[in-house]
């Protein structure tokens, strides 16, 4: 009996044993090679349709669907820059361009300076009702715009905005999850070199620019991608608050644009490129700092 349990335990041992030694000679656990093989095959599925895109921006518009059921949807045959200059003149697309650049800076900027002071000032002042409003800011996070889309429309008819760039960006500069981000934040920070600052001589709002901000720069990186994405991206508002083409933005010129006659799906791709483009650029210039702000600040869970 004894010598049927000392068998029984020796498999495992023996397992274990082989895994350390293959690990050791490939010089890599493979717990590491399993975790990679998941996260390499979740970019690849994740990545097919953005190269799809990509590609289809480039070929012909009559080989774009008739591809799609092969591998040939992600060659590029026949490359050309065609499609993204019909796009550009059918759709007035550098117009639109500049419309949602102009609302997404302004937006991402100021909302930066405001709900950084904001969550700066929940994090370190301490006033009556505090508590309070940090629950208010928490509760107004899970809200979506949906919700409350209609009273802020009316809101904007009566100070008639309607139809202008005010009417998209000022009602998005101060935003409850951005303020938490930032109020989650500042609280790990060592109060001490404020408290050095401020036996220095400086005021709260010199401590704040001269201190504050240049340590958080990841949770101001965060935001400002998470800022720009939820900005560039925005459709329900601007269909509801813009009347001509002068102030619209690129999704709601490319949701018009895919279904002007002749629908050509090489210059929808190269619309639909010329859109995505600068998220990803802004996302590879930041992404150091925004996973260091996902790692310190209130996403992580």
């Amino acid at each position: 009996m004894n010598q049927a349990i000392a068998t029984t335990d020796a498999k495992p041992t023996a397992a274990r044993a082989i895994t350390t030694k293959v690990a050791r000679r490939t010089g890599f656990p493979l717990k590491e090679i399993g975790n990679y093989t998941v996260l390499v095959l979740l970019a690849i599925f994740f990545a097919f349709p953005l190269v799809f895109m990509f590609v289809g921006a480039l070929k012909p518009s009559d080989t774009v669907l008739a591809d799609g059921s092969s591998l040939r949807a992600f060659i590029p045959f026949g490359a050309s820059l065609n499609n993204f200059a019909e796009a550009i003149a059918r759709a007035d697309v550098v117009h639109l361009f500049l419309n949602s650049l102009l609302i997404t800076v302004s937006t991402v900027l100021l909302g930066l300076v405001v709900n950084s002071l904001f969550g700066y000032a929940l994090a370190r002042f301490r006033f009556i009702g505090r508590g309070v409003v940090v629950s208010i800011v928490i509760a107004l996070v899970i809200i979506p715009l949906e919700a409350y889309a209609i009273p802020l429309f009316y809101m904007m008819a009566k100070l008639q905005w309607l139809d202008t760039y005010y009417v998209q960006i000022l009602p998005f500069i101060a935003n409850p999850f951005y303020i938490y981000l930032f109020y989650t934040f500042f609280l790990n920070l060592p109060k001490e070199l404020e408290e050095q600052a401020q036996i220095d001589g400086a005021s709260p709002l010199v401590t704040f620019w001269r201190i504050m901000v240049p340590l958080s720069r990841p949770v101001y990186a965060t935001v400002a991608i998470l800022s720009f994405l939820y900005s560039w991206g925005q459709l329900l508002w601007p269909v509801l608050v813009t009347r001509g083409p002068e102030v619209r933005p690129l999704p709601l010129g490319i949701a018009e644009f895919q279904t002007l006659p002749p629908i050509q799906w090489g210059d929808i791709m190269a619309f639909a490129t010329i859109m995505t483009l600068p998220l990803l650029i802004v996302f590879l210039i930041f992404q150091n700092a925004f996973v260091q702000g996902v790692a310190r600040s209130g996403l992580k869970g």
